[in-house]
């Protein structure tokens, strides 16, 4: 890819308050390298991940805007690192990029939730192009769903308060240990302190605090919370990432967990015992 092959005519994204940060993943250096590149020059923020696994770290941690991923790595490739972003970080538009590319790959790619489907090597006016188009696209996104929670606000206000019944408490609340959740209205305290958990977190909790000290598999964790269909590695790479967050949120020291344990190669299992703690795995 030659640098002066950019099309000075491409502006920046009007949509955009702040720069756009993009995350590169791609297990070559020197594409990454080349990418980063490309991409400072027109402004962006620009991250690497040398793989999928540390993709999912870095999403896990960091707003990411775009993300180009390559199709063919080591490890997780770019169809399983796809799925697994969009249960993370489903505003994320995500760009393929390959070398081998096939009808067949380009479907699979968009069937998975891909934006868009580039070939290596790539002119860099192709690339900044999707770029600019997966930026635009997210930004409409995003406003499609602040005026959907606008909406869902207003409704909400104008509805009357929900009338506890008798013998219904029982139902509704679930309390182990320190932990207190409300399942109808999705609210979780702990230690007196409401805590600002996603949807996917509240029902991974309470679907492991419904079954208490029993060793729950990551698989049936990703089917049952999520509705969805996983194998093994990429359930663990999806419940993994949603387990950590839960930890620093509930546990009093997340890298000594007391509720939500890990069973090594088994799955994770909340524990209703407050002997010490173990390591976070």
């Amino acid at each position: 890819m030659d640098i002066h092959e950019v099309n000075s005519a491409f502006e920046p994204n009007p949509d955009a308050s702040l720069i756009a940060h993009i995350l590169v993943v791609d297990d070559e250096l020197a594409m990454r390298e080349s990418l980063r590149e490309i991409l400072e020059l027109e402004g962006f923020q620009v991250s690497l991940a040398d793989g999928g696994e540390a993709a999912l770290d870095i999403l896990e941690q960091t707003p990411i805007d775009l993300m180009l991923l390559d199709l063919k790595m080591k490890g997780m490739d770019g169809l399983e690192t796809t799925e697994a972003a969009k249960h993370l970080s489903p505003e994320t538009v995500i760009i393929m990029l390959t070398a081998h590319g096939t009808l067949e790959s380009a479907i699979g790619a968009m069937r998975y939730g891909a934006f868009d489907y580039l070939l290596k090597p790539a002119a860099v006016g192709d690339i900044i192009a999707s770029v600019q188009r997966g930026l635009a696209h997210r930004a409409q996104m995003m406003r499609q769903r602040d005026l959907v929670g606008l909406m869902q606000r207003a409704i909400t206000e104008f509805q009357p308060a929900p009338v506890a019944l008798p013998g219904k408490s029982a139902e509704r609340h679930l309390k182990l240990r320190e932990i207190d959740l409300d399942l109808q209205r999705h609210i979780a305290v702990v230690r007196g302190r409401v805590l600002d958990l996603t949807l996917t977190e509240f029902r991974m909790l309470a679907y492991m605090m419904e079954r208490p000290d029993q060793v729950i598999s990551p698989r049936e964790l990703v089917g049952a919370v999520q509705g969805y269909q996983a194998d093994e590695h990429e359930a663990r790479a999806i419940v993994r990432v949603h387990i950590r967050r839960l930890r620093q949120k509930i546990e009093p020291d997340p890298d000594l967990p007391e509720y939500v344990l890990n069973v090594r190669g088994v799955g994770y299992v909340f524990s209703t015992s407050a002997d010490a703690p173990e390591p976070a795995a």
